[in-house]
């Protein structure tokens, strides 16, 4: 087991419990998938579909599979950041937390563990982490080829074209439509 920031500095954010309805109206998606559960399986292929992700691979993080580029790869996900794209993960190990930004710019702490499917919307600020254990296995899915592509937050991302159309869907509520 490592000790590093990203799981050092998660733990100084209070947990604010908040509904499905709350994330929605973040633009963030639940579903809940058992990884035990053939029907999870039919499910993931029909969001899918809805969603129009037609690539997906599997990441295992560890210390045990990523070896030395581990750590450096926690830190990276745990920077502020955007993808202009939706960023869907089905987790099927492990325990994350991904901390997403509400209307006041403060911290939202979502928990992730096996059977969690949460679909951030492009555009949202965001970071990343693993609990303790310093394990996590997802299914990720992708429009097209499987890429990860995060922009810090910086001022030229608070004008990028996609987090001002997460802006102006947060503040006229169409994620809640």
């Amino acid at each position: 087991m490592t000790t590093n920031l990203a799981i050092l500095v998660s733990h100084t954010i209070q947990e604010t419990p908040l509904s499905v309805e709350g994330l929605t109206a973040l633009g963030v998606l639940y579903f809940s998938l058992p990884v035990d559960f053939t029907d999870s399986k039919e499910m993931l292929e029909n969001i899918a579909a809805t969603r129009g992700y037609t690539n997906r691979d599997e990441l295992e993080v560890s210390p045990e599979t990523m070896g030395p580029a581990f750590e450096a790869l926690l830190k990276k996900f745990f920077m502020e950041h955007l993808h202009q794209d939706e960023e869907i993960r089905h987790f099927l190990k492990g325990v994350g937390y991904f901390d997403v930004r509400n209307a006041k710019d403060e911290w939202v702490r979502i928990k992730a563990e096996a059977g969690d499917l949460l679909v951030l919307p492009a555009g949202i600020y965001h970071r990343f982490t693993l609990d303790e254990a310093s394990y996590g296995g997802v299914i990720r899915l992708f429009k097209n080829h499987p890429k990860w592509e995060a922009l810090n937050r910086s001022a030229e991302t608070d004008q990028d074209e996609c987090r001002k159309n997460y802006l102006l869907a947060r503040s006229n509520g169409s994620f809640l439509v």
